[in-house]
């Protein structure tokens, strides 16, 4: 499952592919490394009918019968949305759509760790060698509860994306899922504005051709602080 992605492009071009007229996301760095629970932009319709950009945490409300210990660091992955505990999300209120310019998995061979940065080697994915922006079919919900037990309880918004099952370039490195990509204008808009019965359809592999392996981010070429375990549904 996807549990690390990267941003390396700019607001302006996000706002103007998803036409986002409210801009409450911050400064975006040049390339940034996403890690679960940690804070990232999406574009979502806001309350007031607008489109907005902002920053939401990463990881929605893990179900209840599959929470452990005290703190909810959130579920990443959802691959089941029929799922009773996803339903309430299914609305375009609670749609949003995830940025993305490449995607890691991590190796399947035990012990195949990077030696740039320590710890188990990712295989990282993009639309090609440019790394173009698109998005992953998002969903997010304000939410009350505890991520950490340090932080306490605490008023957050979350989100998390679909995964399908992978195409032929995914499966040989993560052989359960992939992500949801969206590419087109057409599919961005489906996702944002459409009833479920449509945006459901959304909900498959890309294409065998339209991803290709590239180069690690230069921002991995360091030890990064270890991410907490995170969960997915199935």
């Amino acid at each position: 499952m996807c549990n690390l992605y990267n941003i390396t492009t700019s607001q302006e071009a996000i706002r103007q592919w998803t036409r986002a007229l409210r801009d409450i996301s911050g400064n975006l760095e040049p390339s940034v490394d996403i890690y679960p629970n940690q804070p990232a932009p999406v574009v979502r319709n806001a309350a007031d009918g607008s489109r907005e950009l902002a920053n939401l945490r990463w990881g929605m409300p893990t179900p209840p019968e599959r929470m452990r210990g005290n703190a909810d660091p959130g579920t990443t992955n959802i691959r089941s949305p029929q799922y009773a505990h996803w339903l309430p999300y299914l609305g375009i209120g609670n749609r949003c759509l995830v940025p993305v310019t490449s995607f890691a998995e991590p190796s399947p061979k035990p012990g195949d760790k990077d030696p740039e940065t320590g710890v188990q080697k990712n295989f990282w994915f993009a639309l090609g060698e440019d790394r173009p922006l698109f998005f992953f079919a998002g969903l997010w919900t304000p939410w009350h509860g505890v991520r950490k037990v340090k932080e306490g309880p605490g008023d957050h918004e979350l989100y998390g994306f679909l995964t399908t099952r992978p195409n032929t370039l995914i499966a040989p490195i993560h052989e359960k899922a992939m992500p949801v990509i969206l590419t087109t204008l057409e599919e961005t808009e489906l996702w944002l504005t459409a009833p479920w019965s449509g945006a459901k359809t959304l909900q498959r592999p890309l294409s065998d051709d339209a991803l290709v392996i590239v180069d690690k981010p230069a921002t991995q070429i360091k030890f990064p602080a270890k991410p907490p375990a995170q969960g997915s549904l199935f």
